[in-house]
């Protein structure tokens, strides 16, 4: 079981490159039990792709989630504060 929800949306942002993209990141648990990291990532505007990784324990899905949030982070994406996606589902 999940013991917390973490959920990410970032975006990055570059009018002179015609860039325009955003990340997203939950993690959640399938219903067979596993803990499942999700990321989503494309145009903004545009569906994307989507990734889904398995994990036996939710130490290794946060550990992954945490190094791809670092690595995005470098490479210029920020946070879109007030964005529907970064809202936690009920």
């Amino acid at each position: 079981m999940v013991a917390q929800r973490y959920r990410l949306y970032i975006e990055h942002m570059d009018a002179s490159r015609n860039m325009a993209r955003f990340y997203a990141m939950s993690i959640d648990e399938t219903l067979f039990g596993q803990t499942c990291l999700i990321r989503r990532w494309g145009r903004i505007g545009t569906t994307g792709r989507m990734v889904q990784h398995s994990f036996d324990n939710e130490g290794e899905a946060v550990g992954l989630f945490l190094e791809l949030l670092r690595a995005k982070r470098r490479r210029g994406y920020r946070p879109k504060f007030g964005a529907r996606h970064a809202a936690p589902s009920a």
